[in-house]
């Protein structure tokens, strides 16, 4: 892994740390791979049997992490040009919301919001979201008929094709295999704080 070669390659870098080499480097990767919060990395690594504190992560992550970020940059895949998009219905705190979700043709994570509105001004946040995180627009879009969508994609990105549009009840995610089981596990993670925030509070 990407992680090992590195802790490798700056073995010296870790002296005099109370933690050893692995347990570092492993954090710093989260933290810098995933885009987590130093909370989340300091939650991760607590189910995995490593007491951390985020303070410690944060001091790690700004010593070690210019070695790991452009390593990332420089090994990350190009993302797709068709984005699948869906939502789905969640209840935070007992309150009804939409998590909004976009990968590429690839099984490529691109984004996700949670929004409390599944309408026209919600898709438009969404896709705004998108193209000032990507910093590109897709050549098609597949969405689960929404209207929504079509009504945002007018005018945010009226050049971009609808094709393929899903069979209504199959999600976006339900036609891609994601192939990357690290990925599921954050979001679900994150999800689980989200959905149940009294059992991961520290």
């Amino acid at each position: 892994m990407l992680h090992n070669r590195l802790m490798h390659a700056t073995v010296s870098l870790y002296r005099r740390h109370r933690f050893p080499a692995e347990i570092i480097s492993h954090t710093v990767w989260l933290y810098f791979r995933f885009a987590l919060s130093y909370r989340d990395v300091e939650e991760i690594m607590a189910v995995r049997g490593v007491a951390v504190t985020y303070e410690a992560i944060r001091e790690w992550s700004l010593k070690f992490g210019q070695i790991y970020a452009n390593e990332l940059r420089r090994r990350r895949p190009r993302l797709g040009d068709k984005w699948h998009l869906d939502e789905m219905f969640i209840k935070i705190n007992g309150k009804d919301n939409y998590l909004w979700r976009a990968v590429d043709q690839d099984g490529n994570v691109l984004d996700i919001l949670v929004q409390s509105r599944r309408n026209k001004k919600a898709a438009k946040r969404f896709f705004r979201k998108l193209l000032k995180g990507l910093q590109y627009a897709p050549r098609v879009i597949i969405t689960d008929k929404l209207k929504s969508y079509s009504a945002a994609k007018a005018e945010i990105m009226p050049g971009v094709d609808a094709e393929g549009l899903l069979r209504p009840g199959m999600t976006a995610f339900a036609r891609i295999d994601f192939g990357r089981r690290m990925v599921g596990e954050i979001l679900i993670h994150k999800l689980k704080q989200l959905l149940r925030p009294e059992v991961w509070m520290l």
